[in-house]
């Protein structure tokens, strides 16, 4: 305390209590420095993605209509009846048309060919938003020839200009522009199918539309208001389902963009969870340690008459003003980074957008930095509060230290209803919130009992070693008044914090594998009628490429489930049957075995039909069979292009849908649907880039209807936007990594002086440099190290429930961040806690008592 304070009882008012708090701050500005950096990295990190979040939301409601291109969708992967046609002249005269596809266009000029979606439109589309081209006149010259758009991106990689010839099918259409933004289109989107816009009057002249061929038939509306478009929905419902069609409008598409950013939003939301939490851990391992340092400062006050509540309120102004400088300092760097986050998502956004400052976020920053502080700061405040005047003479003194007083509890239950609250407003799930927070407190009360077994344990070791080092390291673990528990707590919580954050970062990351190894393939050819089959085989093997699958795919429908039909199923909600498992077009295979994909989980494989009197028993993917609760035995009607064949469910199979293979969702066995009208995929392996480049050519040539999707060039580019994604990922975890660093070095940096007293008094009793520098490495190795095998363990126990029910992905365990962790914790526990005793080592006993004491 400041000797040039005179106490009186007339200055014990409000503006002496802030003086006192001011002056007392004096000598430890540097550990309260730790404590407001911990909160200004944690508030920045959620004000941060706090605003990018409103941003995004208010953009997609703003551009919603962009992103549709017009106030209702209606769509169908077939041609339109005469009476679909009949129901889409009653929606409205202003409508346009669109025709998209995947197919494959050759350049001429350079001989490059690429895997593309063809889009043909004709009428005004799009009615919002604006297909933008250089130059700029050239969308609105589409039909007045074969004149074609083509991704900018796309240009630069074949190297064409505009004026060069593309061929799409069997005609050739003259490059009219590039395309630099498509309304609704993401940098993912393009990159891996770039768009091409042709005219839709030009797409019969390519001969690319026949029977099996996968294309979307899509008509766009434009109404005088957004309400029209959706009570126009409303009173056409019925006959949109009796006449199979799909149907969107700008609220649909709104909320689909939006579903299409929950997983990254989980992940970002948990980022700036784990940052704050770390942050508040930060306050209470700071302020715990830091005012057990005050207990004689505060005795001796209470000697001189100051009261108690007085003494309490001293240290609460220290604990407000640095929140309110950690709070206002993380609020504007976190404004700042938003700025930022943007362009590190850019490729997966479909839309950009300039963020905008919402004041309501710095609200939430500032204040929420506070109420942490304050929270997070209470326990130790009011245990403070409650030191008797008689420890300015006995240090050892201490005043029902052990026993929970009802002020504790109350904290405690204030603490656990913040947590959830925080959990619950950023995560949005009460259960999962609920689910978080319990994980929390079981990981608290685990980590204190691995604290006090840790202190038992070293007691009795030692008293049995006889190694002098040993003995001193172990038993600085246990001594009175050692850190141990509140340094293992933190140190453990951080592990478990930053563990679970870089898992669950792995998880969503890493789980894409679409990796061409060396023993897979890598390039797969489809929309093979069954009259090319036999010499596109014959062409592939030409080019010494081996055929590694050839696999006939029918198009099918289902009628009926155990005798329920659409109808039926509809005006029974019991049921829970949704609509789409009657809408959806159902491709299938059949074949007498299992490929090397699949597993085969319950019940047998038919491999073949020996009579048409014979029951046929398909075999189903085992997840899309548990998701419609369909069991072995349940009879399922197909209509087969107008033929109606009755099967049962005679198996399940595991499929891993991450192969480069053709997995279905139904397989029938052979001896049924031969005859039926098919076409085929052919899968094989290209081992050079020269040979992948003329295959493809002469495959273009030969079979224009043919598309082929190149692997090889679809992972480089996943790969290159995957970087992006990982590195904006990675970017906010680091937000929670450096809060956690300046946590574990806070935790340890507050307990030097407890330290450097015990250094000391061994180097007066004869203990050399080197002895002081072993006995500190054995001890912080000790905490270090069961503090982050403790977090690891449950840390990855935490990404298991992550995986399995918040992500929906499988669970991977990374070796590489499990080791990386554990070395990291525990080597920087132990680095920081020689950094605390390095003057000990170089100084004489005297000098360091002067000036570090």
């Amino acid at each position: 305390m400041d000797s040039k304070i005179t106490v009186s009882p007339k200055k014990y008012s409000r503006s002496w209590l802030l003086k006192m708090a001011w002056r007392d701050s004096r000598r430890s500005r540097s550990k309260l420095l730790l404590f407001t950096t911990s909160i200004a990295i944690g508030i920045a990190a959620l004000v941060a993605i706090n605003s990018f979040k409103r941003n995004l939301d208010e953009e997609i409601q703003l551009q919603a209509k962009a992103l549709l291109g017009a106030d209702l969708e209606v769509s169908s992967n077939r041609p339109f009846t005469k009476e679909q046609m009949a129901l889409i002249d009653s929606l409205g005269d202003e409508r346009s048309s669109q025709t998209r596809f995947g197919s494959m266009i050759y350049f001429p000029r350079t001989d490059g060919t690429r895997l593309v979606q063809v889009r043909g439109i004709s009428g005004f589309y799009p009615y919002y938003g604006k297909i933008e081209t250089e130059p700029y006149w050239a969308a609105g010259d589409l039909t007045n020839g074969a004149y074609a758009l083509v991704d900018e991106k796309l240009m630069l990689q074949f190297n064409v200009e505009i004026g060069d010839d593309i061929l799409i099918g069997k005609l050739k259409f003259e490059i009219r522009g590039k395309l630099r933004n498509v309304p609704g289109q993401s940098g993912i989107s393009t990159s891996v199918a770039p768009v091409v816009y042709v005219s839709e009057g030009y797409l019969p002249f390519t001969e690319l539309i026949k029977k099996g061929s996968r294309v979307t038939y899509s008509k766009f509306f434009k109404y005088p208001t957004e309400a029209t478009a959706d009570e126009i929905v409303a009173a056409r419902r019925e006959q949109f389902k009796e006449l199979e069609l799909r149907y969107e409008t700008v609220e649909e598409r709104k909320k689909d963009t939006s579903e299409a950013f929950e997983n990254m939003s989980i992940f970002l939301n948990l980022a700036a969870f784990i940052a704050l939490l770390l942050g508040s851990i930060g306050v209470a391992g700071a302020v715990h340690i830091y005012l057990k340092e005050k207990n004689q400062s505060v005795a001796i006050l209470r000697c001189l008459g100051v009261k108690s509540k007085q003494a309490f309120y001293i240290y609460l102004y220290q604990v407000l003003l640095m929140g309110l400088i950690g709070s206002v300092a993380g609020t504007f760097i976190g404004l700042g980074l938003q700025y930022y986050l943007p362009q590190l998502l850019g490729e997966v956004l479909p839309f950009s957008f300039e963020p905008k400052i919402f004041w309501i976020v710095i609200v939430e920053g500032i204040l929420l930095g506070i109420i942490i502080a304050v929270l997070f700061a209470l326990l130790p405040l009011i245990r403070l509060g409650k030191i008797s005047p008689l420890q300015s003479i006995r240090a050892a003194f201490e005043s029902q230290r052990n026993k929970l007083s009802p002020e504790a509890m109350v904290i405690f239950l204030l603490l656990g209803l913040f947590l959830f609250g925080f959990a619950f407003f950023q995560i949005g799930e009460w259960k999962q919130a609920l689910m978080f927070v319990l994980g929390l407190v079981a990981t608290f009360g685990l980590l204190v009992l691995i604290a006090k077994g840790l202190m038992i344990v070293a007691k009795k070791v030692s008293s049995k070693t006889t190694s002098f080092l040993v003995k001193q390291g172990i038993a600085n673990l246990y001594r009175p008044n050692n850190q141990s528990t509140i340094l293992l707590l933190t140190i453990g919580i951080c592990a478990v914090l930053i563990s679970t954050l870089l898992f669950s970062r792995y998880i969503l990351v890493e789980q894409i594998t679409l990796t061409g190894a060396e023993n897979r393939p890598n390039m797969v050819l489809f929309d093979i009628q069954t009259t090319q089959k036999e010499e596109l085989k014959t062409l592939t093997l030409d080019y010494d490429l081996p055929v590694i699958q050839d696999v006939p795919i029918v198009t099918m429908r289902l009628k009926e489930i155990n005798g329920v039909n659409k109808k039926v199923a509809e005006k029974d909600s019991l049921l829970d049957i949704p609509s789409w498992v009657f809408n959806r077009e159902y491709r299938v295979t059949f074949r007498d075995s299992l490929i090397n994909s699949e597993t085969l989980v319950e019940g047998e494989l038919q491999s073949k039909v020996e009579s048409p009197g014979d029951s046929i028993f398909v075999s189903v993917s085992e997840g899309f069979a548990k998701g419609r609760d369909w069991k072995i035995g349940d009879e399922l009607l197909f209509n087969v292009q107008g033929a109606l064949i009755k099967t049962y469910i005679g198996s399940l199979r595991k499929v891993d849908w991450r192969r480069v293979q053709t997995n279905f969702l139904l397989v029938f066995p052979t001896g049924v649907l031969e005859q039926a009208p098919q076409f085929h995929v052919l899968v094989t392996k290209v081992d050079k880039s020269d040979v992948s480049a003329r295959f493809q050519q002469a495959v273009v040539r030969l079979f224009p209807n043919v598309s082929i999707i190149d692997l090889e060039l679809i992972i480089k580019t996943l790969e290159d936007i995957l970087n992006k994604v990982s590195f904006a990922i990675n970017f906010m975890a680091g937000f929670s990594v450096l809060t956690g660093l300046i946590v574990l070095a806070g935790s340890v940096v507050l307990s030097k002086t407890q330290r450097v007293q015990e250094s000391v008094l061994l180097r007066t009793l004869g203990a050399r440099s080197y002895q002081i520098f072993w006995i500190t490495c054995l001890e912080y190795f000790a905490l270090g190290a069961i503090a982050s095998l403790a977090g690891l363990i449950l840390a990855h126990s935490f990404s298991w429930l992550l995986a399995k029910f918040v992500f929906e992905n499988d669970f991977l365990f990374s070796t590489y961040y499990t080791v990386l962790i554990f070395l990291s914790v525990t080597l920087g526990t132990i680095m920081i806690g020689l950094f605390n005793i390095r003057p000990v080592l170089k100084k004489s006993p005297l000098e360091i008592l002067r000036r570090e004491i």
